[in-house]
């Protein structure tokens, strides 16, 4: 059913899951410091080669947009092709957009903020979920989206303000499904950072909440 974008469970279509095939989430809820908006695909079996590449591609468009350094005032759609660029490299795409502002008590959906044509420049202190995928009929469905920041970004340019994205969603990625081999050394070194993140961040949680299993998996989840 995830490979339907926008799917909606319904008595008729549900269906019960398995080991052998792939699991999209999209979750979040409200809370009273903010809103989450994280989708994340695994796969608890044998990913075939191209669920894998698709996968892996996906990830690196995730990665490539994040890591971003641009002038400020740029308008989302200007670099929303960052996202894609994986992709397109074999010949894959998404119909959906690749983010939109996430709201704090509004809606999860927040206008104007977002990479599509009619949203309004980025500048800093801007949320925006950063969220490709891609979805092969009838067969499976791939997203991966984080809520980032955007932030000042640090560059040696005394005439104008750059920007970047903090990632602000904390939670691993299926190393099951990723495949090294198509990953840049800056996607590597990228994906290690943002773990120890992860670690320092949510260990500590997860110890204090005696949640020691939980603690295991994210340790396990998060290796180099």
């Amino acid at each position: 059913n995830a490979a339907l974008a926008h799917y909606s469970p319904s008595n008729g279509s549900s269906r019960t899951l398995s080991a052998g095939e792939m699991y999209l989430f999209d979750t979040g809820g409200q809370y009273l410091d903010g809103t989450t908006d994280i989708t994340r695909t695994v796969h608890w079996g044998e990913p075939t080669p191209f669920q894998k590449e698709a996968y892996t591609r996906v990830l690196m468009g995730n990665i490539d947009l994040s890591r971003l350094v641009f002038p400020s005032n740029t308008a989302g759609r200007t670099v929303e092709s960052f996202a894609r660029r994986a992709l397109w490299d074999v010949g894959l795409n998404y119909g959906h957009g690749t983010g939109h502002g996430i709201g704090n008590f509004l809606s999860v959906h927040e206008w104007p903020v977002g990479f599509q044509s009619n949203n309004v420049p980025l500048e800093a202190g801007m949320f925006t979920s950063i969220e490709p995928g891609y979805y092969q009929d009838g067969e499976f469905g791939i997203r991966i989206e984080d809520v980032a920041l955007v932030v000042e970004a640090q560059t040696e340019s005394e005439e104008q303000r750059f920007l970047t994205f903090e990632v602000v969603s904390l939670v691993p990625y299926d190393r099951n499904l990723i495949d090294l081999s198509l990953l840049s050394p800056e996607q590597i070194r990228y994906l290690n950072s943002y773990y120890e993140r992860i670690r320092a961040h949510v260990g500590p949680e997860l110890r204090r909440q005696r949640l020691e299993e939980e603690y295991a998996w994210l340790q396990e989840s998060t290796e180099p």
